[in-house]
């Protein structure tokens, strides 16, 4: 994968790589989120977890410019990208895996890989065609299945592709929304051994969603706890997994 520009320095800053202040947001006259305040630095793994319906997809969607926000301020590489459209949102470094993959099942996987890239209509075929190969080599079995349509696959195979698709628009924050949802847990381990394998080599930031909160704190620098559509904690991901809250609330203890 080529180097994002967090990695080559050409939009980097002293500050977090994404940061939100006082995010409110809803759905008509329905508010989901209420002052959500949180932050990713550079070449780390977040987490946000919770119950369903705590309002942790609506995040992902309102970082990304799916919806809007009613009030407050998202920031990438230190410029706002608050209610920005979101193929500049991409452009600008930060791409969304959302939920239940949204790939189109009557292209081909390689087809799929290569719709990541759209924001880079104007660049190099040539750097197109080695970011390809490089996603191949992070996520070899996509590199078998390249000429498959993507609805034909499997489950884990389709997240897969969901997220070498996403790579594709060489960001520097990856969301990514409920990876291991309705898959089998030998495939997730393969998956997430995926997401270590980037993030060792690539060093991009991951924004993880996910319900299976062992799974996700396990793997995150850091973590914010969402219920309701606030935060009502956070820490690293050793510290929450410690603590009694989240014990209770969250993994049967």
């Amino acid at each position: 994968m080529a180097q994002s520009s967090a990695q080559t320095g050409a939009a980097t800053t002293a500050g977090p790589l994404l940061a939100a202040e006082n995010l409110n947001t809803g759905y008509g006259d329905t508010q989901v989120l209420w002052d959500i305040s949180l932050e990713v630095q550079r070449h780390e793994v977040v987490a946000i977890v919770g119950a369903n319906g705590a309002g942790k997809s609506t995040l992902l969607a309102a970082l990304s410019g799916l919806i809007p926000a009613w009030s407050g301020l998202i920031r990438l590489n230190g410029k706002s990208i608050t209610n920005k459209r979101p193929e500049r949102i991409v452009a600008a470094g930060l791409s969304h895996v959302p939920q239940g993959r949204r790939l189109f099942a009557a292209l081909s996987v390689e087809e799929n890989l290569k719709l990541g890239a759209y924001t880079r209509r104007a660049g190099s075929a040539q750097a197109i065609r080695e970011d390809l190969d490089r996603v191949y080599q992070l996520l070899p079995k996509l590199r078998e299945r390249r000429t498959q349509l993507a609805g034909s696959m499997s489950g884990g195979e389709q997240q897969m592709c969901a997220i070498g698709r996403g790579l594709m628009a060489r960001p520097d924050l990856l969301l990514v929304d409920e990876l291991s949802l309705g898959l089998a847990p030998m495939v997730v381990d393969d998956i997430l051994g995926a997401v270590d394998t980037i993030h060792r080599e690539s060093g991009l930031s991951f924004l993880l969603v996910e319900q299976d909160v062992q799974i996700a704190l396990e793997r995150a620098d850091r973590g914010y706890v969402i219920e309701s559509g606030r935060i009502v904690a956070t820490g690293t991901g050793r510290e929450l997994l410690t603590s009694d809250r989240v014990r209770a609330a969250y993994l049967g203890e």
